[in-house]
């Protein structure tokens, strides 16, 4: 008996299947015309409406351009235009979309004003927006879809598709900024600090509502950190920013903290921004307990921890150039040199002439040594230092391993004072580190401190003319 459920569900899934592919299935489609009329035109409109709806969609493309063609002046043109990008839509494909989207950009601009161009635009950032990988691929469609939901922001900002164009807008550059948060991190870890910088400082300002942008800034100061005591600046606004434009973040009191020790002022934590942080944690998607599992073998990325308020950033992407770069090679309307180069004749009292004849070993005649203008005295620590002639002889009676040995003592002494810096800076950085630990502690005593003291209770004031009772001890 079993055995026969069985079979009978299998030629029930298969005859759907077969009717499914014949075309009966419908899917209803959006945007009819409802106006009741026998006219040779709407007849074929209708017609493909219904090829549409149970996915003829050859058939139906076909009967809509005979419409078209036939009927140059009917009321029922645009509707046709629109129906068949709706037709390459519903086909699907990277053949069928990329139709759809060449049909739906001329919708657009034979009929700008009507109320299906707002729909039109949002179906072409829905193409891109499906077409969507994983922030590790390739970012082309998560660009082209970032530029179609921007521009139906743009053009059509009173449309009923413009919220959801901004929601598609807060998911895909969750995307590019997973992307550039990726790239940070693995310069990092190599250990090329001024890149990692350079994209943590650039994703942070471009993409704020990006669901890590404080872990972000967290790993941004620690980049700075690295780089020296130059960027001590930047490290404290890094440090600023999580405290004041995060501070929900798991890493507020850290920064307040370091702020703290270094002695710089700890700024207030925004309201604005602390109320768009509890609204994305409370309004988050809910990933299932298999996503993790799934999601290996899915294309399309997570959006999940997109952020589901605020106004999405509406200028593109524009890499910056790292700080550590000095001003003057960063300016590109700085002069950095000249490549003129000019020639003249020596005279006779040129320095060539003075040195020593290389070909024959014999020395020039010196010209008369003009006399001396009268000149401040120079300091010792003003007066260039000349060579060391018994250096210089030294050097070059030296033999090969007589050399080589010199060389390695050099290298030694080079490589025991890096060593050393090394060290400082680690006790320095381990000094740092016991002072955050001491101030995070003394807080959260100074938190616990105004709990425990309880207000004491007054006591009435005893009548005139009696004494108070005396108090047991």
């Amino acid at each position: 008996m079993f055995r026969n459920a069985i079979r009978s569900t299998a030629a029930v899934l298969a005859v759907a299947v077969l009717l499914s592919g014949c075309g009966i299935r419908r899917k209803k489609y959006n945007n009819p015309i409802t106006k009741d009329t026998q006219q040779p035109d709407k007849v074929l409109f209708d017609k493909a409406i219904n090829d549409i709806e149970h996915s003829r969609f050859e058939i139906a493309r076909l009967l809509l351009q005979n419409l078209i063609n036939t009927y140059d002046t009917s009321e029922y043109l645009a509707k046709a235009k629109l129906a068949i990008a709706d037709a390459w839509f519903r086909e699907g494909g990277s053949h069928g979309l990329a139709q759809a989207e060449a049909e739906y950009k001329d919708f657009i601009l034979f009929y700008p004003a009507m109320e299906e161009a707002a729909e039109a635009q949002e179906k072409v950032c829905d193409i891109h927006y499906k077409q969507m990988e994983k922030p590790d691929r390739d970012p082309m469609h998560a660009l082209r879809a970032e530029q179609e939901c921007k521009q139906l922001v743009l053009q059509f900002p009173n449309s009923k598709f413009a919220p959801l164009a901004q929601q598609k807008l807060r998911d895909i550059q969750e995307v590019l900024a997973d992307s550039e948060f990726g790239v940070g991190t693995l310069y990092q870890k190599k250990g090329s600090f001024p890149a990692a910088a350079n994209r943590f400082q650039a994703m942070v300002d471009q993409f704020p509502l990006y669901s890590k942008a404080d872990e972000a800034l967290w790993q941004l100061a620690e980049s700075y950190h690295r780089m020296g005591d130059n960027f001590e600046g930047q490290q404290v606004a890094s440090y600023q920013r999580i405290v004041k434009d995060y501070p929900l973040s798991i890493h507020a009191e850290d920064a307040r903290a370091q702020l703290s020790v270094m002695q710089r002022a700890v700024p207030e934590a925004d309201p604005v921004a602390m109320a768009r942080m509890k609204f994305d944690m409370e309004n988050r998607t809910k990933r299932g307990p298999m996503s993790h599992f799934w999601g290996v073998f899915k294309g399309s990325p997570d959006v999940s921890q997109a952020s589901k308020s605020g106004t999405p950033a509406m200028e593109g992407y524009r890499p910056t150039i790292p700080v550590s770069v000095p001003a003057s090679a960063a300016n590109p309307g700085a002069t950095l040199g000249s490549n003129e180069v000019s020639i003249s004749n020596p005279g006779s009292d040129s320095e060539i002439d003075k040195g020593k004849e290389a070909r024959t070993g014999v020395t020039a005649p010196e010209a008369a040594p003009a006399a001396p203008a009268a000149a401040p005295a120079a300091t010792p620590e003003a007066a260039p230092k000349t060579p060391d002639p018994n250096e210089t002889v030294k050097q070059t009676t030296l033999t090969p391993a007589q050399q080589k040995k010199e060389y390695q003592k050099a290298l030694k002494q080079q490589q025991d004072a890096i060593n050393k810096a090394r060290n400082d800076r680690k006790k320095k950085e381990a000094q740092q580190a016991a002072a955050v630990k001491e101030q995070k502690k003394k807080a959260r005593e100074d938190k616990k401190e105004p709990e425990k003291k309880e207000p004491e209770k007054p006591q009435a004031p005893a009548p005139t003319g009696q004494t108070p009772a005396p108090v047991k001890q």
